[in-house]
């Protein structure tokens, strides 16, 4: 089913707020909706966040929506929606996120990457107050979830991840590397000044350090 919006609702998403706002009016349309099932609404966008359509996707029991992944996009890719919002009602209160919850937003994200659009939140509203799985990192952590993305993807992942890895760890001990150099030079400018200032000759002291001629004559000008 189509929400039409109304003459006073906003025409395009800023923040949760403005998601909220409008849709807690619509759970509010007593006449049209009955608030003791759970519904999930979805809200389609172009990329600069302009409203281009909001669909009821589902109408399940007081305490669960069954949903069907495909249904929540086949609106979307229609329109050529490239970001969308998910939103449903928790008819108890609880803006607590279910393991159900969880496990559907999981899904629809790797599904939303095929399909190229991106699931931007999912909100869990009451008629007095909402969750936003984004706002509460839920979402950032559920982009990193393995559990619905396909084998080859995965691969490709830790592939992307290995090298990363190794390149940091390339980066760091270079940094070793370069911090022991100055160190020994620093240690040897030393004690070649303490050397110098015996009256040890230049010669003898390149002996004793074990330095070409050319080393010891960069050691003494940085010395001086």
């Amino acid at each position: 089913m189509d929400i039409k919006l109304a003459k006073h609702d906003k025409r395009y998403i800023e923040s949760t707020d403005d998601v909220y706002s409008i849709m807690q009016r619509v759970l509010l349309r007593e006449n049209k909706i009955d608030q003791e099932k759970e519904h999930l609404w979805i809200i389609g966008m172009n990329q600069r966040g302009y409203i281009l359509y909001i669909e009821l996707i589902a109408l399940g029991s007081y305490k669960a929506v069954n949903i069907e992944p495909m249904n929540v996009f086949r609106v979307a890719v229609m329109k050529n929606a490239s970001r969308v919002i998910l939103v449903h009602n928790h008819p108890s209160g609880s803006l607590i996120p279910s393991e159900e919850d969880k496990d559907i937003t999981d899904r629809l994200i790797q599904v939303a990457r095929i399909l190229n659009i991106e699931l931007t939140d999912h909100l869990i509203i009451t008629p007095r107050s909402y969750i936003s799985f984004r706002t509460t990192r839920l979402m950032e952590e559920l982009e990193q979830s393995l559990k619905y993305v396909p084998p080859y993807q995965v691969v490709e992942r830790i592939r992307k991840e290995e090298k990363q890895i190794a390149k940091e760890q390339l980066a760091v001990e270079k940094g070793k590397t370069r911090a022991e150099k100055e160190k020994r030079e620093k240690l040897m400018r030393a004690t070649v000044t303490a050397l110098l200032d015996k009256g040890v000759p230049i010669e003898d002291i390149a002996k004793i350090l074990e330095i070409t001629p050319k080393a010891m004559e960069r050691l003494v000008n940085k010395t001086e």
